[in-house]
């Protein structure tokens, strides 16, 4: 099993290996044990309609997406690679125009090749998700 510190650097550089996550400015806020936070912040060249403000639907599931696979890649199973089988995202509402929104993922189970995840999305009203999600990815070891 590894310890915080590489997880930490486990999910750096999952993050950097991702060109879209660079470019959407995510930010590795928690990590290990088969559960991790990224946040992003919001952008004027995200939004999805420009009447509104709000962030478009798809920079919501990349997040989800990317947050799930760095769950799985610091699993205490050690992965060495993951890729996304199935991801359903259920959007619950419009995320808050100017406020940053955090994925958080967690593996809830394993398999020999898949992992199991569920992940929310929330923009500072906490009680109140922007998005909730299930997925099964690829658990390469």
């Amino acid at each position: 099993m590894t310890d915080p510190e590489d997880h930490a650097r486990i999910a750096k550089q999952f993050i950097e290996a991702i060109p879209h996550a660079r470019a959407l400015g995510m930010r590795v806020d928690e990590i290990g044990a088969g559960r991790a936070v990224i946040s992003m912040p919001w952008a004027e060249h995200l939004v999805g309609d420009p009447r509104t403000g709000v962030i478009h639907g798809g920079v919501v599931s990349a997040l989800m997406d990317t947050c799930c696979g760095a769950a799985v890649m610091v699993h205490p199973t050690n992965p060495r690679s993951t890729a996304t089988i199935d991801l359903r995202i259920d959007y619950m509402r419009a995320a808050t125009p100017g406020q940053r929104i955090t994925a958080r993922a967690e593996c809830y189970h394993m398999t020999r090749s898949v992992a199991f995840l569920r992940a929310t999305a929330l923009d500072e009203d906490e009680d109140n998700p922007v998005a909730a999600a299930t997925g099964a990815f690829t658990a390469e070891r």
